[in-house]
């Protein structure tokens, strides 16, 4: 069985809501927080996998296409590939908040498709947040769950970026 860490997108891997970009709708629009890449290579060296897993709303709500969305994180993948940062598959649930589907978080079917498809111990792999909804989705699946921000009650751990979680992923994983 392989190990993964699944990656919420907005809040974790990019800026959103900040003074240079509000929603990210365009590949322009794509910031990477600090510290990403190296966090993500660091990640690379110990799991077998790296998901994104993320709900894009904005696609069910007419803000966006569904064709940028995808140009979206093919630039993004694209972008981390060229600082040795691999992302082997993003998924997302393209549907409007509150519409019931089985496939936006904190529901955990994007989780353990990606868990079926790949052979992926879920109960040895971590999903990565920036809201409740994320680490509830993970918990759902069986994975533990690391929360960025000051604090998520359901959370195994709570850091305040991405690069500092990896490093307790890599100590948790191998201890």
């Amino acid at each position: 069985m392989k190990r993964a860490v699944f990656l919420d997108r907005d809040g974790v891997i990019n800026e959103v809501l900040t003074k240079r970009v509000k929603f990210v709708n365009k590949p322009r629009d794509l910031y990477f927080l600090p510290h990403v890449p190296e966090a993500i290579r660091k990640l690379n060296k110990h799991f077998d996998y790296i998901f994104v897993v993320t709900n894009q709303g904005g696609v069910g709500l007419g803000f966006m296409k569904e064709s940028d969305l995808q140009k979206i994180h093919e630039h993004m993948v694209k972008e981390l590939k060229k600082k040795g940062a691999i992302i082997h598959e993003v998924v997302y649930c393209p549907h409007k908040p509150k519409s019931g589907c089985a496939c936006r978080k904190p529901n955990s079917k994007l989780i353990v498709d990606l868990g079926k498809k790949y052979n992926v111990d879920l109960s040895k792999s971590y999903m990565v947040g920036d809201t409740d909804t994320d680490i509830m989705a993970g918990k759902q699946a069986g994975t533990k769950g690391v929360f960025l921000g000051e604090q998520d009650p359901l959370a195994d751990a709570v850091f305040p970026d991405l690069m500092s979680a990896a490093r307790w992923i890599i100590k948790d994983a191998t201890s």
